[in-house]
């Protein structure tokens, strides 16, 4: 901590250290700061480039800067904290909020991030105080941008199923397409068969259904074979 001597012809300019100091009772009173870095979050809502609303949180951390500690008392008071940094955390927020899209700070974020660091620092150091670390918490948008999102995602997946679909559709249509072609060039080939072996193919085809069949019968009982050119007398019964 750090102080300073307030007395009845005003603030004095001198700063002092932890330890101990003399004063003078009634006349000098004394005015202790603490110049240790303290969190700070600040919430803000404003809009972004394309109108959207935008909810931040800022963390910061801040301190006095100790040689500035009488004109901090003198020209803000005390609680400088609660009447600066929520202003100029505002002020600063909305100034580059306002330079970017919604999507934008999403995507971008990194680079928000950086800007708002860079601009909040140099504000606030014009009143004394030093941030030593400056990070967006929490970022959300209204419930209409919330809902062109979703709309967005539920087309997206439209898309996705649709070409699905069709890539689906031409796949089919190219299988056909070749087992046609496969068909139709086994055609070709028995076609050619026939045309060099003639009919001899198929007379063979012919002497194998008729050894089958004469093997069917000949282990068939009810079955009496009758010679070609002998003719042949039947024992029937007058």
């Amino acid at each position: 901590s750090s102080g300073i001597n307030a007395e009845y012809g005003g603030v004095k300019s001198s700063v002092y250290g932890e330890g101990t100091h003399f004063r003078i009772p009634v006349i000098q009173e004394p005015v202790i700061f603490d110049i240790k870095s303290r969190p700070r979050s600040v919430p803000v809502t404003t809009g972004s480039k394309d109108l959207q609303t935008v909810n931040l949180t800022l963390r910061i951390l801040f301190h006095p800067d100790p040689t500035l500690l009488p004109s901090i008392y003198t020209n803000i008071g005390m609680d400088y904290d609660e009447r600066i940094l929520p202003s100029i955390v505002d002020e600063v927020l909305k100034s580059v909020v306002a330079k970017y899209d919604a999507s934008e700070l999403i995507t971008q974020r990194d680079s928000v991030s950086n800007t708002v660091a860079d601009d909040l620092t140099r504000r606030a150091e014009t009143f004394g105080i030093y941030l030593d670390d400056i990070s967006i918490t929490h970022l959300t948008f209204g419930h209409d941008f919330a809902r062109a999102v979703e709309s967005k995602q539920v087309a997206q997946q439209e898309a996705e199923r649709s070409r699905y679909y069709v890539e689906k559709a031409e796949f089919e249509k190219a299988a056909a397409i070749i087992s046609a072609e496969g068909d139709a060039e086994a055609a070709k080939m028995l076609s050619d068969a026939f045309d060099k072996v003639g009919d001899s193919l198929i007379e063979l085809r012919k002497m194998e259904a008729a050894e089958e069949i004469a093997a069917q019968l000949a282990g068939s009982r009810n079955v009496t074979y009758l010679p070609k050119d002998k003719g042949m007398l039947l024992n029937l019964p007058a």
